[in-house]
């Protein structure tokens, strides 16, 4: 099955390649808007001969990689705050069903407002979009703790942070690496996108230059960038999450299909 499924996707994606190159080679679309995929693949091959782009990518992947550090800290921190402490998410549940449907990209003119083009814009968008992933993951993951367990490890006299390690976290793990790889995804997203609205340096900044260049190629060829980005951070974040439930059920069940 697995052989098929990998035949299959590799059959796709051929169809797709060949369809890219025979839609603008037919004249069904102008090659001017779309070009063909042989001529966006040079293209790739000049972006990955340019200095200049491995520094845009360097850029884009730290502002990734430092936003969702952040978001992941403090969403655990904040989740199981208010978990642990009586009575404070229900004081604190309007405020949050208040700020998390806000979109991250309306903070855009506070970003620019408070830091301009710099790093530290990217990162409030991020962080506050990745953020809300996490910190509901672990909400979600600590009320499912079981209330058996919690009453036994009080009876035995578990102070809060052997509760914690002890009851709450094997719990809420699952839930928490699907909040990390959720989060991983939005980060990326809100982090090209800041950089794309924004200016600030990075492969978003670069596609907006070659896209106002009438470098449509080159704007193509960076946009399959961010996307082979985003599938490589999926698939690292699906085995690190496969890798730390080894002992779940969900994962041997995987597994052993």
């Amino acid at each position: 099955m697995k052989h098929l499924n990998l035949a299959l996707g590799a059959a796709g994606l051929a169809v797709f390649l060949a369809a890219g190159e025979a839609v603008p080679r037919l004249g069904l679309v102008k090659e001017a808007y779309f070009p063909p995929v042989s001529t966006i693949a040079g293209a790739l091959a000049r972006e990955v001969s340019d200095p200049a782009f491995w520094t845009a990518l360097g850029d884009t992947l730290t502002g990734w990689a430092v936003g969702l550090a952040l978001a992941v800290a403090g969403g655990l921190l904040a989740g199981v705050l208010l978990s642990v402490v009586p009575h404070l998410r229900e004081a604190t549940a309007s405020t949050v069903e208040f700020l998390r449907p806000i979109p991250s990209v309306a903070l855009i003119p506070l970003a620019v407002l408070l830091y301009g083009t710099d790093l530290r814009s990217v990162l409030l968008l991020v962080v506050y979009a990745a953020f809300w992933q996490i910190l509901i993951q672990v909400l979600y993951g600590i009320q499912d703790v079981d209330p058996v367990a919690e009453a036994t490890a009080r009876s035995y006299g578990l102070g809060t942070l052997a509760r914690v390690r002890y009851v709450l976290w094997p719990t809420a793990l699952p839930y928490v690496m699907t909040g990390v790889r959720l989060a991983a995804a939005v980060a990326l997203i809100l982090s090209v996108t800041a950089e794309l609205v924004i200016g600030a340096p990075g492969l978003g900044a670069r596609i907006a230059v070659a896209q106002t260049s009438q470098a449509v190629p080159e704007m193509y060829a960076l946009i399959v960038v961010t996307g082979l980005l985003g599938l490589l951070i999926n698939v690292g974040a699906r085995t690190v999450e496969r890798r730390a439930l080894a002992w779940h059920q969900s994962v041997r069940g995987e597994v052993a299909v």
